[in-house]
């Protein structure tokens, strides 16, 4: 046998062990290559409220883990659906994520009827990253510096005071409009595109009063740029130990806890899936990380994406029943 022909079976002999052993490979050079390009995540809200603190604390510790940037890209407009449908539209390869709001998850679904996603359907849910109750909060300037003041407040001046939300069926709007039903006053509902455009608003006096989230306006409050009034929690907050919850200023019922929380396209592959579920899970509870959201009031969750699912159906029935009660429609 000459050199060349026994170099022509060696290399047929080769290339036949190549077909059979790469595609068993395959899944594991998938997981290695993963990622190669540097990471979007969507935040459907304008930066400064919730959503974008929450994400921007996550972008940055996922983007030591996993060795590229996880660039935060602020997507605001209708109650967060905008930025939500860009993520149902976005290809499902691990390189666009969303963290965004229980209004995105759970309320939109409810709110809108001609909504282009649906986030049971249309998204691969990782994990709930944070909670926190809502705060009743004013403009320094505001005459009313309790609940008590300002229900009668509200009733001496009625649909004069402005109720600034970060989006019409967002939790800070849903929460006032409870609280108004729970209290019969009526206040003006004024929906911006996100909770940093509202608190700047009521920073600057341009709005009355709002329910925003804790974590959002513990810093302005303990800065004197706005006062707080009641918590939305079943206790008070070690954030803001010396406001009252809305029961103990004397309005029952009115227990409501925000979200945010983390989704990708749907139809990752399994193994992307899973290490980004795992990453960000990883990413919340890095002590440091845990320990700036507790400093603002935000409790980490962190649970896993099958507790998501049960958690996200249960949120969008009870919501559900919220909006219709309250014959809440979009503005």
């Amino acid at each position: 046998m000459t050199s060349q022909t026994r170099f022509r079976r060696l290399a047929g002999a080769a290339a036949m062990l190549g077909l059979l052993v790469t595609p068993a490979l395959a899944p594991s050079a998938m997981a290695q290559a993963y990622p190669d390009r540097n990471v979007t995540m969507i935040v459907p809200f304008p930066a400064g409220g919730a959503s974008d603190i929450t994400g921007r604390n996550v972008a940055a510790k996922l983007s030591e883990s996993l060795g590229k940037t996880v660039v935060v890209d602020n997507r605001a407009g209708a109650n967060g659906s905008l930025g939500a449908t860009l993520l149902k539209q976005a290809a499902p390869d691990g390189y666009t994520i969303l963290v965004g709001s229980i209004g995105v998850f759970a309320i939109n679904p409810a709110l809108f009827k001609d909504l282009k996603y649906d986030p049971m359907k249309d998204f691969d849910l990782l994990t709930v990253a944070v909670r926190t109750p809502n705060v009743l909060v004013a403009n320094p300037n505001f005459p009313a510096s309790t609940v008590k003041e300002l229900v009668e407040y509200l009733k001496k001046n009625p649909d004069k005071v402005s109720f600034a939300s970060s989006g019409t069926g967002s939790s800070d709007h849903l929460t006032a409009a409870l609280f108004m039903q729970k209290t019969g006053t009526v206040g003006v509902h004024v929906p911006y595109k996100g909770g940093g455009p509202a608190i700047a608003d009521l920073i600057g006096g341009h709005a009355n009063v709002s329910f925003q989230n804790l974590g959002a306006i513990a810093n302005h409050v303990r800065g004197g740029k706005l006062k707080a009034l009641a918590v939305t929690a079943d206790k008070r907050n070690a954030a803001l130990p010396d406001v009252p919850t809305m029961a103990e200023a004397g309005v029952k019922d009115v227990e409501v806890y925000s979200w945010q929380a983390a989704a990708a396209p749907k139809g990752l592959p399994a193994d992307i899936r899973a290490r980004l579920e795992k990453e960000t899970i990883a990413a919340l509870n890095a002590p440091e990380v845990k320990a700036k959201f507790n400093d603002i009031g935000f409790d980490v969750v962190a649970n896993t994406s099958k507790q998501f699912e049960t958690f996200l159906a249960a949120e969008i029935a009870r919501w559900k029943t919220v909006i219709e009660v309250g014959k809440i429609q979009p503005e």
